[in-house]
């Protein structure tokens, strides 16, 4: 007999999301707006403001669906504004990264709701886990962190650490220390697609990434469960004309499929289609419109890491590094890298799953223009917890003096993870990127000379002892551990920071000491590469090529 056709799949959002129940766990798919089911999450709202349901919502996601003003951020700020502390449309809530939402994070911090945040790596494996059908993910990633139990257990505020919700212990592996982690397992997943054929095929053919949505809906299915699974799509096609390799989420696995509107269903933040992004048109690397990156103190460092990762092309002798570039100031490695017509000698690979091309920046951070490819998020982040990279760069908040590193929480400031424990991890060198100093300042570059620091900022980023370790290189002593700022190199041997270059202009005690609350060792320092300050570029490509034929 023929498959039975799913017209009755194919309904309004309304319909689709009177279907959650209060109380309900709810596993929403989206990397900042890439995959991010935009018109169902205000839906599933303007419900609950309509009739007062559903209310007492968990939500989960891989990473954070939406991005400033759009998505649960949209969300969040209705309910700051409209409802406050007192809201009862989410009663906890279990991301990857808040950063995107001030909203969210206001209502964190006022205890508002539970607020969790595991890495991504570690809640699109759990779901993949609790489709299995097993009680929670075991992992090597957190320990020694935050996300250790003995420190917060990934809890971000009192009403988290109270109901533990979302828990995570220590457990013993032939005498290795992992941390479990366990969550309630989903009821409803409401995630996006691209297409839904006649009987109710997903496909992600126009979307930039592959995140997780298979998982979520294997989640809200497994052992027998009838749980709810709600896509959005752009566009209906006819049975056949989705090739089955595309397919992502088979048809009998979809309860309600919904049509979205363009202006609510975005390749990402500021993006609404581009075929490139897809994988649909692909132009080579040399014709992007790659655009230079004006000298400063932010591409000095840049420079001073993509040397490093020269190093490691040469030292392999393919001619090219596979690394993952964090967001802020090591995502300009790759455009520095094209500046010196070595775009081919670094591989970068972002997180939600692209490798190469142009990788976009900000709000639109997980697509790339142009990718050689696209594979799934959760086995992107089997390859960074595997090591099967050479090298990341990685931004930081503060350093302190046994090299540990906290990337993105502050007082007030609960931004989660993202994916830097799982990449961090896993990869055997890691260059940490970031300005020296943070606050107002004027710090500028000398072209061909070095560095003038006519206003230093005032907060300091070397301390004592970090607010939140995110790494702790107790997990990683076999690692290559560098912290390049636009001063100075620092190494982390033994356990003990030591400075190793100074740049030229610079001051080591009033500059660098004065600006540190710990001293670290000193042995032989030597002035960082005067190339590095060159006004046009640094015109190493040749010497690397030449280096690579010998």
């Amino acid at each position: 007999m023929p498959l039975p056709r799913a017209e009755g799949k194919f309904v309004e959002a309304w319909d689709a999301l009177s279907q959650v129940r209060d109380g309900s766990v709810v596993v929403i798919s989206g990397f900042n707006m890439s995959l991010t089911p935009e018109y169902l999450i205000q839906g599933l709202y303007q419900l609950y403001r309509s009739t007062g349901h559903p209310r007492n919502l968990f939500i989960i996601s891989d990473t954070f669906p939406g991005s400033p003003g759009r998505g649960l951020d949209w969300v969040a700020e209705r309910l700051y504004n409209e409802e406050g502390a007192d809201q009862e449309f989410i009663r906890g809530m279990l991301v990857a990264y808040y950063g995107w939402s001030k909203w969210l994070q206001r209502l964190a911090g006022e205890e508002g709701f539970e607020a969790y945040t595991w890495p991504i790596c570690v809640l699109a494996h759990w779901l993949r886990d609790v489709g299995a059908g097993k009680p929670g993910t075991l992992s090597k990633v957190g320990i020694g962190t935050f996300l250790d139990p003995r420190q917060d257990g990934g809890a971000l505020n009192e009403r988290a650490r109270r109901a533990r919700t979302a828990r995570v212990k220590v457990v013993d592996v032939d005498g290795e220390e992992y941390l479990f982690y366990q969550a309630p397992t989903p009821d409803v997943a409401i995630v996006r697609g691209s297409r839904a054929d006649d009987h109710g095929n997903i496909s992600l053919c126009e979307e930039g990434i592959i995140g997780p949505v298979l998982q979520m809906a294997q989640a809200v299915k497994s052992r027998g469960r009838r749980g709810k699974v709600i896509v959005q799509i752009l566009y209906p096609v006819r049975s056949g004309s989705i090739n089955p390799k595309c397919v992502v989420i088979p048809g009998p696995l979809v309860d309600h499929i919904v049509k979205a509107p363009e202006d609510k269903h975005w390749q990402s933040a500021t993006i609404k289609y581009d075929p490139r992004i897809s994988g649909q048109v692909s132009v080579p690397l040399e014709h992007l419109d790659v655009r230079g990156v004006p000298l400063d103190a932010r591409k000095v460092i840049a420079r001073r890491v993509l040397l490093e990762m020269l190093n490691i092309a040469l030292e392999k002798g393919t001619g090219y590094a596979i690394v993952n570039l964090g967001v802020g100031i090591p995502s300009l490695v790759s455009n520095v890298a094209a500046e010196e017509g070595l775009g081919e000698a670094i591989v970068a690979t972002v997180e939600s799953g692209p490798w190469g091309g142009l990788a976009l920046h900000g709000p639109d951070f997980g697509v790339a223009i142009s990718p050689r490819a696209i594979i799934p998020l959760i086995d992107q982040f089997s390859i960074y917890e595997g090591g099967i990279i050479d090298a990341a760069s990685l931004g930081f908040l503060q350093i302190d003096e046994e090299g540990s590193v906290n990337a993105s929480i502050l007082p007030g400031r609960l931004t989660g993870p993202g994916g830097f424990p799982c990449i961090s991890t896993g990869a055997p060198r890691l260059f940490f990127a970031g300005m020296f100093t943070a606050g107002k300042r004027d710090i500028r570059v000398e072209p061909g000379k070095g560095i003038r620091i006519v206003q230093d900022g005032p907060i300091i980023k070397f301390v004592k002892k970090v607010y939140k370790v995110l790494y702790c290189p107790c997990i990683g002593k076999d690692k290559e551990h560098l912290y390049i700022t636009e001063r100075a190199v620092f190494r982390l041997r033994d356990g003990e920071l030591w400075l190793e270059e100074i740049a030229p202009g610079v001051d080591l005690e009033r500059d660098i000491l004065a600006k540190m609350e710990f001293r670290p060792r000193i042995g032989k320092v030597r002035e960082m590469d005067r190339i590095l300050f060159s006004p046009t570029k640094m015109g190493v490509a040749e010497e690397f090529y030449r280096a690579l034929r010998r």
